[in-house]
């Protein structure tokens, strides 16, 4: 089971520098877990930067992969992270996601560098 965090659908959405890095894992929907923090963080910066239906259609290509909802499980194992780790909140959260689904995190969001069970690229540019 892998996960893509936020900066990681960006980049390839993008088809920024370090998309190809992620476009391995995303070629098997049926393995990657997408934690639900994640489509909140992705909507907004495509809304953000373009609009509302090119951020609807990141979505649902996002969806093809399960979605993993917030549970009361996975806040407190985040809260937990957050202060061990001294992660951001959504951060805290997809690491939490991870550890109980025992999935691999991808990413170039340096707060996740030299954490087990993470693929991590430097970001360029």
């Amino acid at each position: 089971m892998n996960i893509i965090d936020s900066s990681g659908w960006l980049e390839f959405f993008s088809d920024g520098p370090n998309a190809s890095f992620f476009s391995g894992p995303l070629q098997h929907a049926d393995d990657i877990l997408v934690p639900s923090i994640t489509i909140y963080e992705v909507f907004k910066v495509v809304l953000r930067q373009r609009n509302e239906s090119d951020a609807l259609q990141s979505i649902a290509v996002m969806q093809q992969g399960s979605v993993a909802d917030l549970t009361a499980n996975i806040s407190m194992l985040a809260a937990k992270i957050s202060i061990d780790y001294h992660l951001p909140m959504a951060d805290s959260i997809i690491l939490a996601t991870a550890w109980l689904y025992k999935a691999t995190i991808w990413t170039q969001d340096s707060d996740f560098k030299g954490i087990d069970g993470v693929q991590y690229i430097e970001k360029n540019g």
